[in-house]
């Protein structure tokens, strides 16, 4: 499998491509099929959930559990047809990317195999993204790389390519003779012509609950925690998973040199007594409960840097909280760090359940991100926790772990 870069291309070695676009919140993912001259024959060219079904394109829904994603036919794309880009936006009405990565899979969409990945760079203010593009190039179909983005949302890239998105109409004046009176209410605005509630004005988004608001669940689906915000791992009134992985990752801030964090796991007893702690040094605790994948000594690249597997039912009952840490053993303060989240996982099918970004940073050598709880009726709850403390090492963080608990 490719790993690609801003620009790259690579031969289609099978004639139905799927391009599905995964990130940590939830994408739209969309087509547009163009001429030689970039744009669009009609509408009908814009591939999306509302309209999902154009000529040798169709979009596939995850259904919320897996990415959406645009299968391209080469062999049933009409003539004339020399470029299929590949978008995608937040859902989220006026979300950036700014801190999300997303990550297109290139696959063969007969076997679902990938041939290659593509995660653009250094994303900031932009809210829509022109992600990769097959493209036809002396009679073989290809696949580049793109990651060119849009501060004006979709609605930027519909009309770059010919998409037709009509402003509100202006209101027509009154007549010379009439008596001035005050102004009618505005019309609604006109729906666009694809009818693409993302390309429409955006309605306002929903208050985002507060820090600390309270308990949510899994019944909607994957869960995007705040700092002090938690998550019952149950849906629909029973345990979702007994194997679980809890996912860290960093990057260099500004990609200026590598930086050697550790993620690690400590275990508390229900009088928040110290039990073990799972590390680098120490990659399985508790009998194999608790295991690590290993020490990554830069963060550089997209994906998880360390990944820790917690299986619940072979927890000891004496092990009621585990707290998740990072730690600059590197001696590097979190402010030189970018990106830093955690992401609860399904281990038996590595769906992502619940993610933690870490916005904010302090001059720290250790954070506290997340910690696991068992309740009195034996469920599990993860809460967000992004507390910064001084310590290189998971030895140090012991302590002030046990008094976040």
């Amino acid at each position: 499998m490719t790993a690609m870069t801003p620009g790259s291309n690579i031969p289609l070695s099978a004639a139905r491509i799927a391009v599905d676009v995964a990130a940590p919140v939830r994408l739209d993912v969309s087509g547009l099929l163009l001429t030689a001259d970039g744009k669009v024959r009609s509408d009908d060219d814009f591939i999306f959930y509302n309209q999902p079904t154009g000529s040798g394109v169709t979009y596939r829904s995850g259904a919320g559990t897996a990415p959406d994603a645009i299968v391209v036919d080469t062999t049933a794309v009409p003539p004339g047809i020399e470029k299929i880009v590949v978008t995608a936006s937040p859902d989220a009405a006026g979300q950036t990317f700014q801190g999300i990565e997303p990550t297109a899979t290139i696959r063969n969409a007969d076997d679902g195999s990938a041939l290659a990945t593509f995660t653009p760079p250094q994303l900031g203010n932009e809210t829509a993204l022109v992600v990769v593009e097959i493209y036809l190039r002396n009679g073989a179909w290809k696949a580049r790389a793109v990651g060119q983005g849009y501060a004006n949302g979709l609605a930027g890239i519909a009309t770059d390519f010919g998409v037709s998105v009509e402003d509100e109409p202006a209101a027509a004046p009154a007549p010379a003779s009439a008596p001035v009176s005050p102004p009618p209410p505005a019309a609604p605005p006109v729906a666009p012509a694809v009818q693409d509630p993302r390309v429409a004005a955006a309605p306002p988004a929903p208050p985002a609950p507060a820090p600390g608001s309270g308990k949510i669940n899994l019944d909607k689906g994957r869960v995007n925690l705040q700092k002090n915000q938690t998550v019952s791992l149950v849906k629909g009134g029973r345990p979702l998973l007994s194997q679980l992985k809890m996912g860290l990752g960093w990057e260099p801030a500004y990609r200026s040199k590598d930086i050697d964090l550790d993620a690690s796991v400590i275990a508390y007893g229900p009088n928040r007594n110290h039990l073990d702690s799972c590390y680098f040094g120490k990659l399985t605790i508790l009998n194999g409960a608790i295991r690590h994948s290993g020490d990554n000594l830069t963060g550089e690249g997209a994906g998880d840097d360390e990944v820790i597997t917690v299986d619940l039912g072979r927890l000891p009952a004496e092990a009621t909280g585990l707290m998740f840490t990072v730690n600059s053993f590197s001696g590097q303060k979190f402010t030189e760090v970018a990106k830093a989240y955690c992401r609860l996982m399904d281990a038996a099918t590595g769906e992502e359940l619940v993610r933690f970004d870490l916005t904010s940073a302090e001059p720290q050598t250790g954070v506290m991100m997340a910690k696991l709880i068992k309740q009195f009726s034996g469920e599990w709850e993860m809460t967000a926790v992004g507390d910064f403390v001084k310590s290189r090492t998971v030895r140090g963080m012991v302590k002030p772990a046990a008094q976040a608990l």
